[in-house]
Order: C-alpha cells, then structure tokens, then sequence
C-alpha cells in the first residue's frame, strides 16, 4: 500500500456545535459582515457565477449535450478513458457507470438482501426513521433501511471492482497540493451506508434539493474558509472545486438524532440492484461543480434576511429551493435509465435531489457506497467503525438503531478479504 503522509491535526474544536451559541445567528451575522468586506463587490461576484452556470446549462441543453457523463466499468479496467470523456466528468461532476457489476451478481445481492431481512423478521421489529436530517426538505425520505452489515453489502464494499471505480474517480481530485498530501487516492475506507428497497407500485413524494458534508460549516467552519478562500477573496476564477486542500480537515457540527459524515467523499454514489427509468423517481442533480460558489455567494445579497442562510439550519442539510436558488433548480438533471449493476456517482459538492413518483413501474433498489479515500480523517472514522462492524451495531455516523447486532447471517469479521481490512484500518 502506498504510505500515506498524515497531515497535522486540525483544531476546530471551538467550532464545534456545543460552542455554537444558543441563538447562531448572531454568529451569521458577523460571519456576513466579514465576508462581504473581505470579497468587495458581492453583486458583480455573484452575477459572474451565473453567468458561468448559465453558460453550463446552455451546453447540457445544445444538441448533443449531455449532463451525465456515462463509461463502460471495461473501459475503465482496461485504462482506455479519452481526454474527452476525462474533461467531461470534470465538466459535469458526475458520472454513470455502466456494467460496474455483472446483472447476474447483483440481483443475487438484492436477493441475499431480502432474504437477511427475511430472515430476522425486520418487518416487525422495524421502528421507522428517528433522524431528522432531512427536515428541512420539502418532500418526504425515500425508503432507506437502517441496515448495514448485510453480505450483500460488506461483499459490494470489499468488491475488487468497487475499489477500482473508486481509485479511478479520486484521481480527478488534486490529492497533493500546497505542498501536502491530502489523501491518498489508491486506497477507500469502507463508509458503511444504508440501503433504499423501493417496490413497484411506491408513491412517494421525493427528496428536496439539497447538498451534503456541512450546512452551517459551508461558511462557519475554519477549514472550509480556507477551502473557499479564492471565493471569499473574490475571485472565482480562482475557485478549484476539485482541489482536495483542507477539506479533510473539516469536521461536521454533531447534532443530536442527526446523520452526520464523518469522513471525507471525493464522490457520493450508489450502485443499482434493479433497473430503473429516468421517470420513476430517480436521482436528479445540478451537473456544475462550481454551482457551490452559488450557494456560499447567496446569502450575501441584500434580499436575505442579515441573521439568515436562505433556509439552512443547525443539524440539518443545507437546502436549495426555488425561492432562494432559482438559477440551479433550473439546472438539475436527472440520471440516464439505468440497469441492475450500473453504479452512479456525483462530487460531494453537488446539489441533488430524488424525484416524486406515482405508481412506480419496477424496484427502485440501490446500496449506497461513497468514494472516501484514505486520509487521516477517514482512517480515524474507519477504526471507529470496525467496533461496530464486530458488534453488528449501527455505525457512529448514524442513529442508534442497532437491529443487526443479534441477527443470523450477518458479515463477519473472517469474511473480510485484504481490501476489507485495508478499508477498516486494520492493514
């Protein structure tokens, strides 16, 4: 394994949610304030963004745009991307990936998985959701089980071709700049998410607009100041969303009954057990890295209300709505159709949202698995986890639900192979 050079610990512990004071507006407030001194004119800024993103939008929308990039897992195994389908992933931020996984093995997963639900009776003994991580969103959570240590799951976590996807999109980042060593980009932690069984017939009302890794931190947090500093300092140009610096460096605020990352994802994704068409209640997202620079830019502006963030709130996941952020509702995109064993992936910056359906036609089956390269950060996480893993708990991340930790056929800690220990800390 490639040695990786371990950064300087980070202090942000006077940023943390139990120093935020009682009423964090006051803190909005003066954060405003010295932003809009330290960037100038914020207007003109922002107007540059828009330009930029219309622009993006006006390629998306032109005969033979397109605004997820797609590849062939062959293609990428056999390391015949082109500079073209390179530059477009870069472009667009997002990617699919066709035949990832054979049909064959994925549908035996999604069967396993049913079958280890089965098995321990989770229909009854299910509770329901108890986070509140989406309750700033107008629509409703998708059906996400809190299960975790599935075969089905450690075995997609653990898989040789996961962990070539995930080796090939971190490269797209700058893993080494400023002089450190960001992350390694050969080596992912394994970041234990849930699953969504979604069956035919669903009507559910969706998932808002919105992005992940921080609400409050985008502007709060000492580290993502430094990741936005070219913004804050007024130059967007400047602005690298692909540039790695001091983004392992940032610590989510801790919320009670929340879901917070504890770790650092080069690319959000998730792999496909069942086919899917683009108008069943899929995954839409705004194919523009730079849109961020929107969102941080936003509040800024004179229309927003001093001690406000255009809807974000503490613990909770940071909004885009029509009200606030016209521009980028206008630019989400839906994924293409997919089919079982295509896995899809975006930059953790990316606003996404899940479509509404009526009447789904077929399963909506996915396993949820990031990109997360190895770091200090995400190795900390990763030792964290593996208690967890042994005990069958739920991981630190998420709510204490805890359903797996007696029940039969769960992944155990002799089934892992060598990238399973590498991805829990233990090699």
């Amino acid at each position: 394994m490639k040695p990786f050079l371990h950064t300087p610990a980070f202090d942000s512990s006077t940023f943390h949610s139990a120093s935020l004071p009682a009423d964090h507006r006051e803190q909005i407030v003066r954060m405003k304030r010295a932003l809009r001194a330290r960037i100038g004119d914020v207007s003109s800024l922002f107007a540059e963004v828009c330009a930029f993103i219309e622009q993006a939008i006006a390629t998306m929308d032109a005969p033979g745009g397109q605004a997820w990039p797609e590849l062939d897992y062959q293609q990428i195994a056999a390391g015949l991307i082109s500079a073209a389908q390179r530059a477009a992933i870069h472009r667009r931020g997002c990617v699919v990936v066709r035949g990832h996984f054979p049909r064959e093995t994925v549908q035996a997963w999604d069967r396993d998985l049913l079958a280890y639900l089965a098995r321990n009776d989770f229909e009854r003994v299910y509770r329901g959701p108890v986070d509140r991580f989406f309750g700033n969103l107008d629509a409703s959570r998708p059906q996400i089980f809190p299960i975790y240590w599935s075969p089905a799951q450690m075995q997609l976590r653990q898989h040789e071709r996961m962990a070539r996807v995930q080796g090939f999109l971190n490269g797209f980042w700058k893993s080494e700049s400023q002089g450190r060593q960001w992350f390694d980009p050969e080596v992912n932690v394994l970041y234990p998410d849930r699953v969504r069984r979604r069956p035919p017939g669903t009507r559910s009302r969706g998932l808002g607009a919105h992005t992940d890794s921080g609400a409050l931190e985008r502007w709060l947090h000492p580290a993502y100041v430094k990741v936005f500093d070219s913004l804050y300092r007024g130059d967007f140009a400047a602005y690298d969303p692909w540039d790695a610096a001091h983004r392992t460096e940032v610590d989510e605020y801790a919320y009670r009954d929340t879901v917070t990352c504890s770790v650092f994802r080069t690319f959000q994704g998730w792999t496909a057990l069942s086919d899917m068409q683009a108008d069943q209640g899929v995954l839409h997202a705004v194919p523009i890295p730079q849109a961020m620079a929107y969102l941080l830019l936003r509040p800024l502006l004179d229309d927003v209300p001093e001690d406000e963030l255009c809807g974000v709130a503490p613990g909770q996941v940071l909004p885009v709505s029509e009200r606030w952020h016209p521009l980028l509702m206008k630019a989400l995109r839906p994924i293409p159709d997919v089919r079982a064993g295509d896995s899809v992936w975006w930059h953790c910056d990316l606003v996404h949202s899940v479509a509404a359906v009526d009447n789904q036609q077929g399963w909506g089956n996915v396993m949820y698995v990031p990109a997360a390269p190895l770091c200090a950060k995400n190795q900390r996480y990763a030792e964290a986890v593996y208690p967890a893993f042994e005990q069958g708990i739920s991981p630190p991340d998420f709510p204490r639900e805890d359903y797996e930790s007696t029940w039969q056929g769960r992944f155990g800690p002799q089934d892992l192979n060598a990238i399973g220990r590498r991805g829990l800390g233990l090699e």
